[in-house]
């Protein structure tokens, strides 16, 4: 016994030695930051891209000489806030950053003005000609209805008047590029700044993708699908959701469905009902009123109620994050999700609702073509 019990001894020993010399050989690249590790020195070097440093390179930021407040700074001179903004003509494409890796986005800001729905944010991982993210810039960071909405949650913030932050991690090995379109019949403008890391990328380190899908109105007695053709392995880390109403009475009975690894007919998961799906319960409802809410992982902050005259639909802004429970898969993936009120007699109502969706997950590269985006009229907020 004593003998065997040496033997446990020296070999955890052993595995413990090892996992420390493994950290001690591998280090802490900086890419993957939190409150548990950040008093960790690296070798990683920062950099950000902004208006006034279009590349991001080492001590070349605040140099312009024209640019947006070129007129406001004509009596300071080059380094007073020259080039604070863009401005995006209408139907043209501006590449916003592009970035030689190894390396990883780690927080992205921006003020988009106009239709949140009509300019575009696409990001292209490894030389990709086709995104790996691609949504209308409002429904990215959880404010799909085109109005601000407080969002407090540990990848996104939206904060006053039109702040819009992402915090989701975003790796890349060979390279990184962002572009925004703009759709619209007008100019915008833009300020923006995208802070990221260059440093070694971890073979099992996955990529961040996105796509938006959008069903207006829905078709009778037909789910609406979230996402759909994924092939390969990764994991879903999070869904946001614009919902708008075309009935009177509650909306949210359906069932949320995972599909994973050649699931057909029945899903792995089902969920209970939409409030449940989005971490809340019984409607949403305090005193018989929408409350809104946003957490770390889940929250709905926009509620908007009809105002008598013009806007004449309930809407709503949903979001829920797989932070801490990602659904993970191997093969592939499609997630649906029913539109189910209440008719006559206690039955259930299928819905033909406004919906869109953003949907979230990272995965090995390459991923599968996504949909074509809709045009402009069809993204159309009415």
């Amino acid at each position: 016994m004593k003998k065997l019990t040496l033997i446990v001894f020296i070999f955890i020993l052993l595995c413990f030695s090892s996992s420390i010399l493994y950290a001690q050989k591998s280090g802490f690249n900086g890419l993957y930051i939190n409150l548990g590790n950040l008093y960790r020195l690296s070798h990683a070097k920062t950099r950000s891209i902004s208006p006034e440093n279009f590349t991001g390179e080492k001590g070349k930021g605040g140099m312009a000489l024209e640019g947006t407040g070129a007129r406001a700074a004509r009596e300071l001179g080059q380094g007073w806030k020259i080039s604070p903004s863009i401005r995006i003509k209408p139907k043209e494409v501006f590449t916003l950053a592009e970035i030689k890796g190894p390396g990883a986005i780690q927080h992205i800001w921006m003020t988009p003005s106009g239709h949140w729905r009509f300019s575009i944010l696409r990001i292209y991982w490894d030389g990709e000609t086709e995104p790996s993210i691609e949504a209308p810039v409002g429904d990215f960071f959880a404010c799909g209805w085109g109005k601000y909405a407080q969002v407090s949650s540990l990848p996104v913030c939206v904060n006053p008047g039109s702040g819009f932050n992402c915090y989701w991690v975003m790796p890349f090995r060979k390279s990184c590029k962002i572009t925004m379109e703009n759709l619209d019949e007008k100019q915008m403008t833009l300020y923006y700044q995208i802070d990221y890391t260059l440093t070694e990328v971890p073979e099992d380190a996955a990529y961040l993708h996105a796509q938006f899908r959008r069903s207006n109105p829905l078709p009778y007695k037909s789910v609406y699908t979230i996402l759909d053709g994924v092939k390969g392995w990764g994991h879903y880390v999070g869904t946001y959701m614009a919902w708008g109403v075309n009935n009177n009475g509650w909306w949210g009975e359906g069932e949320i469905k995972f599909y994973i690894d050649g699931d057909k007919e029945f899903p792995t998961i089902c969920g209970t009902g939409t409030e449940d799906y989005f971490c809340g319960s019984y409607g949403f409802t305090v005193n018989k009123k929408y409350q809104i809410f946003t957490t770390p992982y889940s929250g709905m902050p926009q509620v908007i109620i009809p105002d008598g005259l013009m806007q004449t639909q309930q809407r709503f802004g949903l979001y829920r994050w797989h932070i801490m429970d990602p659904i993970r898969f191997e093969k592939d993936l499609k997630v649906t999700i029913q539109a189910l009120g209440w008719r006559s007699g206690g039955r259930y109502l299928p819905l033909q609702d406004d919906i869109s969706s953003v949907a979230f997950w990272y995965q090995k590269e390459p991923h599968a073509s996504f949909p074509k985006l809709p045009d402009k009229d069809y993204l159309e907020i009415r």
